[in-house]
């Protein structure tokens, strides 16, 4: 065996287990609200991270365009990311293992090739996604992407590779307050409340391509299948064990749910703002104009300081998400904290995509808006296969012991699952066959 090999893996357990050892002192010598905050992070930035430039873009676009139409939705997808986020987390803590590497254990090496090479198409096109709106953010401020993007990726680069998990965790988590501006915008647009409470409770659908390909990517943006990943390795890196599980729980759980409270807020002020007007989002410009209830002629301003900080979040969890996936199913070394000698497949596949992202960022003419959409439509349509393979690990009684889903839970999960498949399957249809689906 190569001993730099054997060398950078021993490294690597002994990260995993000083991680263990601090989150067992905490639990030992803290109060509960300080055990809470030692512990959180995985799932407040995995469901931050989901209201990425392509959220917003999803978010405001379907507010522009259906005003409240979709706030129905929002019910059962808190449901449905919490479960399978808190799934996720809950295989970590109890295997100490990835998603990834669990699958490859499970399914096989071939299977889980076909995964992996499919999460990194889907993730690279999402990444790409995000260098994008940094150039759309910066630009909007007169900043040329020529000069604003390089910076950014060399800065998300230097974070992740040069700097620690904690720091990473640190930055992630101060990056997602700029969201709250959409809270204050809404209030201050003064939708009509007693409308949007009726929209709540009230499904609407439409059996056309154009709303399907909405409704998918919505779904897409808000279950994306780079956070499943994510978040079980968080857990694991961070050395999070079952018998202090309860608290990421928690943390899930209170991700998911502010998670989805701002995705509610950036469809009702668009709706309050943009649908009133008859307006549609074509551009960056015209997607700020949400703001201005709140900011007025800085609304452009602001709109820019929520997208740049929105994709710097996406540009380092998304390229770190696939690095861990490919590491941990074919067995490579993985971790933030490792050096280019100690995990080359990890730093290499990071620093690929970032590159990749950036480079392609800086291509003139690109459509910020549908180039958004797109990618989370296809994180819908690549969604189900991951969803399947988090199913089937979970109720694996071999591997999760009494830590197996509940009944509940199951039926919770796999009518997610359902529905996700025929969502992606219809729109697949209604792209290669339009006609079948006109009126």
């Amino acid at each position: 065996m190569d001993p730099d090999r054997t060398d950078a893996q021993s490294a690597g357990r002994r990260l995993l287990r000083r991680g263990a050892r601090g989150v067992r002192r905490t639990v030992a010598r803290r109060p509960r609200a300080f055990v809470y905050l030692a512990i959180v992070g995985p799932g407040v930035i995995t469901a931050a991270a989901g209201n990425d430039a392509g959220g917003i873009a999803t978010f405001a676009s379907v507010g522009a365009d259906y005003g409240y139409q979709f706030l129905w939705l929002l019910i059962p997808l808190t449901i449905s990311l919490g479960i399978v986020q808190e799934m996720c987390a809950r295989m970590g803590a109890v295997t100490g293992k990835g998603l990834s590497d669990l699958i490859r254990e499970k399914f096989g090496v071939r299977w889980t090739a076909v995964v992996m090479l499919a999460l990194l198409v889907a993730n690279g096109g999402v990444t790409i996604s995000e260098f994008v709106g940094i150039a759309a953010a910066t630009e909007v401020v007169g900043i040329p992407r020529f000069a604003s993007v390089p910076i950014a990726a060399i800065a998300i680069w230097w974070l992740v590779v040069k700097g620690t998990y904690q720091r990473v965790e640190r930055v992630f988590l101060a990056m997602s307050l700029v969201f709250l501006a959409y809270v204050m915008a809404a209030f201050m647009a003064h939708p009509p409340w007693l409308t949007v409470a009726k929209e709540i409770v009230h499904p609407h659908f439409e059996f056309n391509p154009v709303f399907l390909f909405s409704l998918v990517a919505v779904v897409g943006t808000t279950i994306s299948p780079y956070m499943q990943v994510f978040i079980q390795s968080s857990v694991v890196e961070k050395g999070v064990r079952p018998e202090n599980y309860r608290f990421t729980k928690i943390d899930v759980w209170v991700g998911t749910v502010l998670a989805i409270l701002i995705v509610f807020f950036i469809v009702v002020s668009t709706a309050a703002t943009l649908n009133a007007h008859g307006e549609h989002i074509e551009t960056a410009d015209q997607a700020a104009r949400a703001l201005r209830p709140l900011a007025g002629p800085y609304a452009e301003i602001l709109f820019a300081v929520g997208l740049f900080g929105a994709s710097m979040l996406a540009a380092g969890v998304l390229p770190l998400a696939t690095a861990y996936s490919i590491s941990e199913a074919f067995g490579f070394e993985k971790g933030v904290s490792s050096s280019f000698r100690e995990a080359p497949i990890f730093v290499g596949v990071f620093t690929f995509l970032v590159v990749l992202g950036a480079v392609i960022a800086m291509t003139p003419g690109l459509s910020l808006i549908n180039i958004l959409l797109v990618t989370q439509v296809v994180n819908g349509v690549l969604l189900p296969v991951i969803l399947i393979a988090i199913l089937k690990l979970i109720n694996d009684r071999e591997l999760m012991g009494r830590q197996v889903n509940g009944p509940i839970y199951n039926a919770a999960a796999g009518l997610t699952t359902v529905v996700v498949s025929a969502l992606s399957i219809l729109v697949v249809l209604s792209s290669l066959f339009p006609n079948l689906f006109r009126r």
